[in-house]
């Protein structure tokens, strides 16, 4: 039931959403964020995050509704992968939100040397999810997630507002993942990626 009402919330933003934008009617405005308003209040009585936050995070997108895009850079040494360990202690791929001005590469990089202190190279891509279909909690929102293979040009790393530090770890001795970003099947793939010549990349 839970993850019933979950997907009624999201189909119910997403036509408000796209109401807002094209509806000239100030009638239709009204009644579109009425709805908007329901599908927030029926997340809030499934979850702890208090209103405010919850309407800002799931009910302030303006235009037509999309995916949110994330990107995650995935770098090899040794066959060993770095990850960054982030101020709750938990350990992840470098990456994030595409900024709206940046392409997918250019936010790879962006991303990765923000979070590591590295330049880098992007090579090659490796997945590209839908990231309710492969990571927990499940957002209220769509997030396309793209995995992308990473050269290391120079740089080292500088703590900083996002991460403590970072490390390289072999496939069979990951760290605590933060999971909601990068699971272990998801790092899994990146190795799998790395180290066969001629990849297809899987997509959703």
């Amino acid at each position: 039931m839970e993850e019933q009402f979950l997907d009624w919330a999201i189909e119910l933003q997403a036509l408000s959403q796209a109401g807002l934008t094209y509806t000239k009617d100030p009638f239709d405005q009204e009644r579109f964020e009425r709805i908007r308003t329901i599908a927030t209040e029926m997340l809030a009585v499934q979850t702890p995050i208090p209103m405010p936050k919850l309407r800002k995070l799931f009910a302030e997108e303006v235009g037509y509704p999309t995916p949110k895009l994330d990107t995650r850079a995935a770098i090899f040494k040794n066959n060993k992968i770095l990850l960054v360990q982030e101020k709750d202690k938990q350990w992840a791929l470098p990456g994030g939100w595409v900024d709206f001005n940046q392409s997918i590469k250019e936010n790879a990089v962006k991303e990765t040397l923000e979070e590591t202190g590295l330049t880098v190279i992007p090579q090659k891509v490796i997945a590209i999810q839908d990231r309710n279909k492969h990571n927990l909690p499940r957002y209220a929102y769509s997030v396309c997630k793209i995995f992308i293979e990473c050269h290391v040009t120079g740089g080292s790393f500088v703590e900083n507002i996002e991460t403590l530090k970072t490390d390289w770890f072999e496939k069979d001795s990951l760290p605590q993942l933060a999971e909601e970003k990068n699971t272990k099947e998801q790092i899994e793939l990146c190795f799998k990626a790395h180290n066969e010549e001629h990849w297809r990349v899987p997509f959703d």
